[in-house]
């Protein structure tokens, strides 16, 4: 939620480097100001993904989704409704914003994402950040201030349409038959375990693996535990792959993922 593909790119290149070709890209609203994601629909963001979704489907005998934070959400959501999907990466999964970091006053939420008030009124983001990492923590800091990567607030009109997505996956979770691979920090800032414990507990596929992870936060594809991550991420999607891709291995393309293999 907010966030940009530049969270991505180290996991993106692993699996690059993994033989896998990679495709990512932002969500309508994202990577501008948040004067753009302010009148941007769920709807508008499932569509999007399904759109590219499709696109891989005409390209490639299989196809795997994967996401970190909402993008995860989006992966399940479209999952749901796409038998096909071979597998699934979901990431700190967000279907409940009840992290440790969440604002005592969370539960006066609903009064204000219900009315006009949501397209006025946003929620910093602040430390740390999604990262138990000092040192990337200090980075991003700065990154913040330049304002050059992710928004850095929440729009109260993104977390409306976040819950409405979360609603929406909620109820079709059981349609969900892909294989699915869970990793979520114990500690997680934003959204704790039980996001990724009701996937687990209501998805539809019959092979499905939950990890907790136990040195990171919300950016688990940044912080501590990153190699871990992509070590796990690329066993479960080996172990899904009967073929490769139907056409010849594709060099990253610029508007869809970030850095070469050899970068």
């Amino acid at each position: 939620m907010t966030g940009s593909p530049f969270e991505m790119k180290k996991m993106g290149k692993a699996l690059y480097d993994a033989d896998f070709d990679v495709y990512c890209y932002c969500l309508p609203g994202h990577g501008t100001s948040p004067i753009n994601i302010k009148n941007v629909r769920w709807e508008d963001w499932y569509s999007d993904s399904t759109l590219h979704y499709r696109e891989l489907t005409q390209k490639y005998d299989e196809v795997y989704l994967g996401g970190l934070c909402m993008g995860a959400v989006l992966a399940l959501a479209i999952a749901s409704e796409y038998r096909e999907v071979r597998g699934i990466l979901s990431l700190s999964t967000t279907l409940f914003l009840d992290g440790w970091t969440i604002p005592w006053y969370n539960f006066l939420m609903p009064i204000g994402v219900h009315t006009i008030l949501r397209y006025y009124y946003s929620f910093p983001e602040r430390e740390p950040y999604g990262l138990k990492n000092e040192t990337l923590r200090k980075k991003i800091a700065a990154l913040q201030k330049r304002n050059t990567e992710a928004l850095d607030n929440y729009p109260m009109s993104c977390i409306y349409e976040l819950l409405k997505l979360s609603k929406y996956t909620q109820k079709n979770m059981f349609k969900v038959k892909a294989p699915i691979l869970l990793m979520h920090a114990r500690e997680d800032d934003l959204t704790s375990t039980k996001s990724a414990e009701f996937v687990f507990k209501n998805i539809g596929s019959s092979i499905r693996k939950y990890i907790e992870l136990e040195n990171s936060y919300h950016l688990v594809v940044m912080d501590n535990e990153r190699d871990f991550v992509f070590e796990k991420s690329i066993e479960f999607l080996n172990s899904l792959s009967d073929f490769g891709p139907v056409i010849e291995k594709q060099p990253p393309i610029d508007d869809t993922f970030m850095e070469s293999a050899g970068a």
